[in-house]
């Protein structure tokens, strides 16, 4: 009860005491990239021309722009907003399209003057029938800088690219750098392919990455990590990270998350401050320290006690133990365990160095 209100009062709330006493043992730690590490708000950074779709308008990122906004202006997704974002800013005029869909965890298509638009990943185009390469050299320079790329096709040809960026939040890679000082194993889950992950990773000081995972795939990620024995707590945001919290060990949910998440998560951290998670396992590790010292003198008492009690000194001293000796030791016991309890509230968290 102690360590849980700790916690509260530090901004983490731990729903039940099986948190607390797992959140000791973890020992890989998957943080979920887009809202969780990052800051969940990305800007458009690039517009690359491959070729000119509709030539008889303005060429060049304009027209790029302009026909990719127009998709995505009926999608919900960050990324999505983003790309309108930019057009707006730009004061480009958006086009009506028809037959929009969208592929989760891929991109979207739709029709503009009766030609297949698609916008997504390379996988995407790949499914579609429409060859990458000619737009690889470029889009490979980008990922290599942690940048997100949709690729534009018209009409079954690639004819340009979208490179969108999304900031690390302040205290991300410090939470990372505590974390893999506490002996802990740090991984990134992702949607985007292993070349973005990888440079994400690479900034972060995190080793692992499991790339290109969809969202209805995460929580089989997370399996697999179990299966091979590891101990594992998930982190995240995210309606799409629900099955993630939920199989893992340990869910930890971001309080500017969904409500779903902070639902399925058994931590919520309050100040969307991803240095409370070292936080909360060094409390779950302080907590169980001193649930064994109370232990130890709950029994200790006990264990000399009732021998003394029972008679046990009695054939050579003639000694038994007086009743009010005995409840006097009770007495003593209880007190001893919830003063060292109280001793909690001179808890720090850990200083985290800037």
């Amino acid at each position: 009860m102690v360590g849980a209100g700790l916690a509260a009062q530090n901004g983490i709330l731990i729903k039940n005491g099986k948190a607390l006493e797992i959140a000791r043992d973890v020992n890989m730690i998957i943080f979920d990239k887009t809202g969780t590490l990052t800051k969940g708000e990305p800007v458009v950074t690039d517009i690359v021309e491959i070729s000119n779709p509709l030539p008889r308008r303005q060429a060049g990122e304009f027209n790029i722009l302009q026909i990719a906004a127009s998709i995505e202006k009926n999608s919900e997704h960050p990324l999505a907003q983003a790309i309108v974002k930019k057009a707006i800013e730009k004061k480009i005029e958006l086009l009506e399209v028809k037959n929009f869909q969208a592929i989760p965890g891929y991109g979207v298509s739709a029709e503009l003057e009766n030609k297949k638009i698609i916008l997504g990943t390379k996988k995407l185009m790949a499914d579609n029938q429409i060859n990458p390469a000619v737009a690889e050299e470029k889009s490979a320079a980008l990922e290599n800088q942690g940048q997100t790329i949709m690729m534009l096709s018209f009409d079954g040809k690639i004819v340009g690219l979208i490179a969108v960026a999304d900031t690390l939040k302040k205290y991300s890679k410090e939470a990372v750098k505590m974390l893999r000082q506490m002996g802990k194993q740090v991984a990134i889950i992702t949607g985007d392919n292993q070349r973005v992950g990888q440079a994400i990773a690479k900034e972060l000081g995190i080793d692992k990455v499991l790339a290109e995972v969809l969202p209805q795939e995460k929580s089989a990620e997370i399996k697999k990590l179990q299966e091979e024995g590891n101990i594992v707590a998930m982190v995240g945001d995210g309606i799409n990270d629900a099955p993630a919290l939920a199989q893992a060990d340990l869910g930890i949910a971001l309080g500017s998350g969904t409500d779903v998440a902070m639902e399925t998560g058994e931590i919520v951290l309050i100040k969307d401050d991803l240095r409370d998670v070292v936080t909360a396992i060094d409390l779950s590790r302080y907590t169980l320290r001193k649930i064994k010292q109370n232990l130890f003198w709950a029994f200790f008492y006990n264990s000399i006690g009732i021998p003394i009690a029972a008679g046990v000194l009695y054939p050579l001293t003639g000694w038994l133990l007086n009743p009010a000796i005995a409840a006097l030791a009770m007495a003593f016991s209880s007190v001893s365990v919830v003063s060292n309890t109280l001793l909690m509230k001179r808890y720090k968290p850990k200083n985290f160095s800037e």
